[in-house]
């Protein structure tokens, strides 16, 4: 081995020689002719291309590098790479794995090989050889990827698109997701941090745990996996990538579970915008401008935040019917005469919010939810919660025996149960809501055993069917009353009328 690689060492050496005396003794249009033939013999005896991605590019963080490593890190696992490295960052899940320093692995992509390997190289702080402030020598960390020329254009028209769609995926998976809050003071966006704070988001809820009915929630699933893998059918029919959810109905239904469920499903970061701290559209614009892609934005009880739901002046009614696209168009330009007249006040119009829905601000940014929350759908604007701007109404209704069921099996951890009969009768004619049905499943004493939970929601039930005879009974017994009323009332007015006829007579 070591004779032959002194051979190949000492033949190379005389072609370099003689390569010299070429360029000494030929002319220019001759050694190009051999330079020529010479690149073709190099290619032959090693045909291979290599491609350097360092870690930081000009002086700022490579993008490409992190999403190679990330990849890598998973193909690491199931190759026969024997040195490997964890790392975890405080915005991640879980750890991720990477090559240690001068580790080779193989991938393989539309038949092509490609080798990986990792570098790692300690530099210097310029030509002093300074240290960083932490003592710690720099490093260079780059990847190189080698491959045969013949695969040249699948590794970079397709293979590195490939790896960092793969990388930015999984990065996305892994990262923690967070719920902003949009700020209430004006300095805020001075002091560096933004217009919007944020914390981990970490709430457990998810569809399995979603107290409904399952062909409801079947649906909605449906629905937002239509969305999420719907990017090239929205650019197709020339749509914003975003969808709006209206989420209506009593309190204690599960509206804001709903959503954390969703956010969870989806795994999107959550935008909290309370609308009684934007001070004018330009600051919804603002704040619509440095939220990201995969979120949700949600407004929670919209008809209770600001007065812009429904309380414009009213018109009086014209002679003739006029169509539902005609009452549409009303109301969306009434809308903008409304925003018009409070241009001199300063303040967040209902124009300015339907343009932060659906108008072209709104375009961004890419695969974007957004949600209302209300306990009054009747209350809202109907230009507000058209389709194209809440797309999907969802009822957030009262307790059923199904969902009871959900609830069963999250609190008490059983399926069925010979109580479960009684409360199914009940359950379908009482109005509870699903959070009060869960505060009596839950265990809150460690003797007490599922059956005492369910003895004491079914008590609850009959006490609350009780209650409702109770004011139906009332109800139909002062209705009665009024009509009583109103008949003696009206037969003193005729009385009285036909006294005055007399008179005139």
């Amino acid at each position: 081995m070591e004779a032959s690689l002194t051979e190949m060492m000492s033949r190379l050496a005389g072609l370099m020689f003689f390569w010299g005396t070429i360029q000494q003794l030929f002319p220019y249009a001759l050694r190009k002719r051999i330079e020529s033939l010479w690149h073709r013999v190099e290619n032959y005896c090693y045909p291979y291309v290599q491609i350097t991605i360092e870690e930081f590019s000009n002086g700022k963080s490579n993008e490409i590098y992190s999403q190679v490593n990330t990849y890598l890190g998973t193909k690491s696992i199931n190759k026969d790479a024997k040195f490997l490295k964890a790392e975890k960052s405080k915005n991640s899940k879980s750890f991720a794995v990477s090559l240690d320093e001068g580790e080779e692995i193989t991938d393989e992509f539309q038949g092509a090989k490609l080798w990986w390997r990792s570098y790692k190289e300690k530099i210097s702080d310029g030509s002093t050889g300074r240290r960083s402030n932490n003592s710690v020598p720099m490093e260079k960390k780059s990847y190189t990827i080698t491959f045969n020329q013949r695969h040249r254009e699948i590794v970079t028209g397709k293979y590195l698109k490939h790896v960092m769609e793969e990388g930015k995926a999984i990065q996305f998976q892994n990262r923690k997701q967070k719920i902003y809050s949009n700020n209430c003071s004006e300095d805020w966006y001075w002091y560096g941090k933004g217009m919007w704070r944020d914390i981990n988001f970490e709430h457990p809820a998810t569809f399995d745990t979603l107290a409904m009915d399952p062909m409801k929630k079947e649906e909605i699933i449906k629905d937002l996996v239509a969305f999420s893998k719907g990017k090239d059918y929205y650019s197709k029919v020339g749509k914003a990538w975003k969808r709006g959810y209206l989420l209506y109905g009593p309190p204690g239904t599960g509206k804001s579970t709903m959503i954390a469920a969703i956010a969870n499903f989806l795994n999107y970061d959550i935008y909290d915008l309370e609308l009684t701290s934007v001070k004018d559209n330009s600051g919804l614009k603002k704040l619509l401008m440095e939220t990201t892609s995969k979120s949700i934005i949600v407004i929670e009880d919209i008809d209770c935040t600001i007065d812009l739901t429904g309380k414009r002046k009213k018109k009086k009614k014209k002679e003739k019917e006029t169509t539902a696209e005609d009452q549409e168009e009303d109301s969306d330009s009434s809308a903008e005469k409304e925003s018009t007249e409070n241009k001199e006040s300063g303040k967040l119009t209902l124009s300015g919010l339907l343009n932060f829905i659906d108008g072209i601000w709104s375009a961004c940014g890419q695969e974007r939810i957004i949600i209302f929350t209300t306990n009054h759908k009747d209350k809202l604007d109907p230009a507000l919660i058209r389709r194209g701007r809440m797309d999907m109404h969802i009822e957030m209704s009262y307790c059923k025996y199904e969902a009871f069921k959900v609830l069963a099996k999250n609190y008490l951890d059983i399926e069925t149960h010979t109580l479960f009969q009684q409360i199914q009768g009940l359950i379908e004619e009482v109005n509870m809501s699903p959070c009060d049905v869960a505060e009596h499943l839950m265990l809150k004493n460690a003797s007490r055993g599922p059956e005492s939970c369910l003895e004491k929601l079914i008590q609850a039930l009959k006490e609350a069917k009780e209650k409702a005879n109770k004011d139906k009974k009332e109800a139909k017994e002062k209705a009665k009353q009024n009509s009583k009323k109103i008949k003696k009332f009206s037969t003193k007015l005729v009385r009285s009328f036909g006294s005055v006829q007399n008179l005139f007579k």
